[in-house]
């Protein structure tokens, strides 16, 4: 066959498919995704025709679902994905989403973007939503607000799922059915697996992150929620929203470096890829910069706990076997009774004499900073709090 042809053959498989049939092509699909549904249907090749047996079989009020999936799914789903796991997909959103009452007044693009999407990340494409939906509907009995709605899937994930973190796990992007196999998962399995979790009942959810945090001491991703218009920030663990030991390392990113800035996905394409820092070579999952939402977030919190019981613990690190400025950049996490409050990193000696690690905490109250050798040895230093500004020097 020519290549004339076979160009030709190309551009007719679309038409072929749904003409063929005798329908009307993109019956009750606005025509904004027309041009969009021809170009994924030609990328999709041998699978083009379960993309349209999904887009020709969805009830009229569930096809422009149908149509923003296929419309904005990556490549890779759009040669493998079948009909039947598309529309299950789609019905299980729609009654999740008539079922509860924040599911009911959901801006239409919230709902697409962000409760809709089968996935987060590239991991494997697991059929979990009839599954969660069926396992987490029932914490939401007699529940009518999204915000008691978020808490109670929050506090019972992990004992629903038997799902813990655990730096053993087989992979970073895990899928929800790898990370229940193994009962281990990375902070991006269960991110992935809380996020799942949520869009199964009507929560918009999607996954944040940095691919390194202001001080190079990796990556991390946790959740976010939509409530009436604003973003909030929730992990697998819960600490409640906007709360949790990280936030003074994002408060601290920088929103234009790469490399440090906070991101959000977006299953509907943007000018961004979210790091992927397993894989730097995939572009498919998208992304917003939401950096400077997390600076100011940090801003207030601080701000707040100065006008109350609180001071600031300036941490520095030395080496005692290091002649002039023996400064070194170590690893610190803090923790009280209650578990982890925060972490940083300490400044070596290319920084400014003045510039500490500094951690805003209660005064007069119990701590433990954990500390690491630049060997990789732990550390432990247990303290109290004055009741004024106090300086630390580990050793």
């Amino acid at each position: 066959m020519s290549s004339y042809l076979r160009t030709l053959v190309a551009l007719l498989i679309p038409a072929i498919l749904f003409y063929g049939c005798g329908t009307t092509p993109y019956q009750n699909i606005p025509e904004e995704y027309h041009s969009k549904l021809d170009a994924a249907l030609l990328r999709a090749g041998s699978n083009a025709g379960e993309l349209r047996k999904a887009l020709n079989n969805a009830v009229p009020e569930q096809a422009e679902a149908v149509a923003f999936l296929v419309a904005y799914m990556p490549e890779r789903d759009l040669l493998a994905l079948p009909a039947s796991f598309i529309l299950e997909n789609v019905e299980y959103a729609y009654q999740a989403k008539n079922r509860f009452a924040w599911g009911k007044t959901l801006p239409k693009e919230v709902f697409f973007n962000d409760v809709l999407p089968y996935c987060v990340l590239n991991e494997t494409r697991d059929n979990w939503r009839k599954d969660f939906y069926q396992r987490f509907a029932k914490y939401l009995d007699g529940v009518t607000e999204i915000t008691a709605a978020i808490d109670s899937v929050n506090k019972h994930i992990r004992n629903e799922l038997l799902v813990d973190y655990n730096t053993q796990r087989e992979k970073p992007d895990q899928s929800p059915y790898e990370s229940m196999r193994q009962n281990m998962a990375s902070c991006s399995g269960l991110s992935i697996l809380l996020t799942d979790a949520f869009r199964a009942v009507a929560i918009p959810s999607r996954i944040a992150g940095t691919p390194n945090w202001y001080d190079n001491r990796g990556n991390h991703n946790w959740n976010e929620v939509w409530i009436n218009g604003t973003w909030y920030f929730t992990e697998y663990y819960p600490s409640g929203l906007n709360q949790s030991w990280f936030l003074s390392s994002a408060g601290r990113a920088d929103e234009h470096d790469s490399l440090h800035a906070i991101y959000a996905t977006s299953f509907e394409p943007t000018d961004l890829a979210f790091p992927l820092v397993w894989d730097s070579t995939i572009r498919y999952v998208h992304a917003e910069n939401v950096t400077k939402r997390y600076l100011e977030l940090y801003q207030k919190e601080q701000s707040e706990k100065l006008k109350g019981d609180y001071i600031p613990v300036k941490v520095t690190y030395r080496d005692a076997n290091l002649h002039g400025d023996n400064r070194l950049a170590v690893n610190v996490d803090v923790f009280d009774a209650q578990g982890q409050i925060d972490g940083g990193r300490t400044k070596d000696g290319t920084h400014d004499l003045n510039d500490f690690l500094t951690f805003t905490l209660q005064k007069n109250h119990a701590y433990l900073f954990k500390y690491f050798l630049p060997d990789g040895t732990e550390k432990h230093y247990e303290f109290t709090t004055l009741d004024h500004e106090q300086l630390i020097e580990l050793q």
